[in-house]
């Protein structure tokens, strides 16, 4: 028996997965007058995925179930203590990790929300799994709250915000990795320029593609 798989946790992240699934139809409506070529191009955009991201600002946004499934596997397997997180959402994955560090006998997670009624909704979903003592939200530009009181060593890092941004928050935790850090990024095909980066030879990591859109990486000095 684990945290993840019992009460409160199982069926509170029953009824999100299946809020958010319910939400497909009115996620996709927000975005229907978008062409896929240009929704990918406000993905890569470091200015225009804030359009996007607002237009998505009801929307769940969830990692699948088996990434949650698998972001808590790589936390307890590494034991991780600190964990960072780009892009709460309405904090599934955020209860997936909190879940490990509970059982890994604690710790700190934290994580990052640009949008205020997102974060109030994570917090909300937090205290009611239960695991909200192990959870520091910090709303507002994750390049602003992810650039100061990060802790040292931080055993893992989820990105799943703007995909733009993932080479500039991995700019902001790379000093605190500890060699063997884990970085998940989800939907990494939608920013190449950090595919490039984590699977050059030289980059001080080695990365693989993990399912059909997360990269899964390790520090490995």
């Amino acid at each position: 028996m684990t945290t993840l798989t019992t009460t409160p946790l199982a069926p509170l992240l029953d009824r999100l997965f299946g809020q958010a699934e319910e939400a497909e139809a009115a996620t996709e409506a927000a975005v229907a007058d978008l062409s896929d070529a240009e929704r990918a191009r406000m993905m890569r955009s470091k200015t225009a995925y804030r359009d996007l991201y607002g237009r998505l600002k009801d929307a769940p946004l969830a990692v699948s179930r088996e990434t949650g499934t698998l972001l808590y596997m790589l936390a307890r397997s590494a034991g991780a203590r600190t964990i960072v997180e780009f892009g709460t959402s309405f904090g599934i994955s955020t209860l997936h990790l909190a879940a490990a560090l509970r059982d890994n006998g604690g710790g700190r997670l934290i994580t990052s929300e640009f949008e205020p009624s997102k974060a109030a909704r994570a917090r909300e979903n937090l205290a009611a799994g239960g695991v909200i003592d192990l959870v520091e939200i910090r709303e507002g530009d994750a390049l602003k709250t992810l650039s100061v009181d990060l802790p040292d060593p931080i055993d893992l890092v989820l990105l799943d915000g703007a995909k733009a941004l993932y080479p500039d928050i991995l700019d902001l935790v790379e000093s605190h990795l500890r060699p063997g850090a884990i970085i998940v990024a989800d939907n990494a095909d939608f920013s190449p320029d950090y595919l490039a980066r984590v699977r050059a030879p030289t980059s001080g990591y080695m990365s693989t593609s993990f399912a059909e859109d997360v990269e899964l990486s390790v520090r490995i000095n």
